[in-house]
């Protein structure tokens, strides 16, 4: 199986850890968030992988490199712009269309900041027999940016906060608010329906293609631990968390 390991952001909450070194490159209990990313991955069964880099991507193509990739495939996809995590996506698209490729073998899209113990199988299983063209790992919190769904769990809207204005991909009289916990698995026909082009986000591409009927499916990971740990005051807690945090 393949992954894509968004990596390429500035980290600008991480500063100022983040002034020297990217965020990717940021450590939690002794190790990178990278190698926490990867090793995650490997541990589902992954064994092709790319991460896109545009802070410091220097290092981290030296941190794989002197790590021999960790046995793995490992390819790094340079932004000289940041391209966001659809433009991001979409520069990467090769790699999931070169000789051997399937389009019907999903691939994992993963926040290189985000450490879980979601369950990786359970959600690609449950991407396979819906049918999504997309399905995102969603959970019940508090957050600054909600993705509604209508009750079969389909991506039909967002909402910044508990009282924006809902931007709707099609009308829904009572959506359910749920917060992203940066975990997708993608199906690779997803790639030629990105009509956007430079710098695009990819929710922004979910909503358009949920729009025109596409299914983007909801997998729900309350039951699971999960930490955002693109924050500096975040990092102390995910150390106390690692014991119990794949």
């Amino acid at each position: 199986m393949k992954a894509m390991i968004l990596a390429a952001g500035l980290g600008t909450r991480l500063r100022p850890l983040t002034d020297d070194r990217p965020k990717a490159l940021v450590t939690v209990a002794g190790r990178t968030l990278l190698e926490i990313t990867i090793e995650r991955l490997r541990q589902f069964g992954v064994t092709e992988m790319i991460v896109n880099a545009h802070h410091f991507a220097e290092q981290i193509e030296e941190f794989l490199r002197e790590r021999g990739n960790f046995g793995l495939r490992i390819e790094v996809s340079r932004e000289d712009e940041l391209l966001d995590t659809g433009g991001g996506l979409k520069k990467a698209a090769w790699f999931f269309a070169g000789p051997g490729s399937s389009l019907d073998e999903p691939f994992l899209l993963h926040n290189v900041d985000v450490v879980s113990s979601i369950d990786l199988g359970a959600m690609v299983e449950a991407h396979r027999e819906s049918g999504a063209l997309a399905t995102l790992a969603v959970m019940e919190r508090k957050t600054s940016r909600y993705l509604l769904f209508e009750g079969a769990g389909l991506l039909c809207g967002r909402r910044a906060g508990l009282d924006g204005a809902a931007e709707m991909a099609r009308p829904v009289r009572e959506p359910h608010a749920l917060a992203f916990c940066g975990i997708h698995v993608v199906s690779p026909r997803l790639l030629g329906e990105l009509t956007e082009e430079g710098a695009f986000s990819i929710v922004s591409a979910y909503l358009r293609l949920a729009a025109a009927g596409e299914k983007i499916a909801a997998f729900r990971a309350d039951g699971f631990a999960w930490r955002d740990v693109g924050k500096e005051e975040s990092l102390a807690a995910a150390e106390r968390e690692m014991g119990g945090v794949g």
